[in-house]
């Protein structure tokens, strides 16, 4: 599918609050027709994401280290993870130690995940995963671990608006980038 007609119909799933506001962009190459040039996201014409480029507004994480450092990164503790622990020290820990250990064992999972997520959509062609998106239902892009995945379906007019008011807790867990455009969707709401 050219790249015209690809745009065409993702900006015909947009919400109407944002259509004008968001807008996906490419570059192409004339004399390269077989080398592709680089895709990204517009945001009040503000490249946003740019899946090669360190210098987008959204920041980008190295190590495992800087996101358990993160003081903005705010992580839900369940009581199953907190008793997951006691089980595994069999009892032998204080509460208030036991509640450290879960949200410790819980960041380095989320972690571990951000940076796999990070380094897929860094690797993606954003062709292919926009191509995916159009061919499946709404519900897999939003349930994905693909960052490109999430952001299409946060920006679909069709996640309504009580969807997005349920989706508080889960967008905790993704990546800053998911939730800049979760945080745009509520804006329009």
């Amino acid at each position: 599918m050219s790249w015209s007609k690809l745009k065409q119909q993702l900006e015909s799933f947009l919400s109407p609050a944002l259509y004008g506001r968001v807008e996906y962009r490419a570059t192409g190459y004339r004399y390269l027709p077989d080398k592709a040039g680089l895709c990204y996201i517009a945001v009040d014409k503000k490249n946003v994401l740019n899946m090669s480029d360190a210098t987008t507004l959204i920041r980008w994480y190295q190590t495992e280290l800087e996101i358990k450092n993160d003081s903005t990164i705010q992580i839900p503790i369940h009581n199953e993870e907190i008793e997951a622990v006691r089980k595994d020290t069999k009892g032998k820990v204080p509460e208030d130690r036991l509640k450290v250990m879960a949200r410790s064992r819980k960041i380095s999972e989320y972690a571990k995940e951000l940076l796999s997520a990070q380094s897929s959509l860094s690797k993606s062609n954003f062709i292919v995963v926009a191509n995916k998106f159009l061919s499946s239902s709404i519900e897999e892009s939003i349930e994905s671990k693909d960052i490109l995945l999430n952001i299409l379906a946060l920006v679909d007019r069709r996640v309504g608006k009580k969807r997005i008011l349920n989706m508080t807790e889960k967008m905790k867990l993704k990546h800053p980038i998911v939730q800049y455009f979760y945080e745009l969707r509520l804006s329009t709401l």
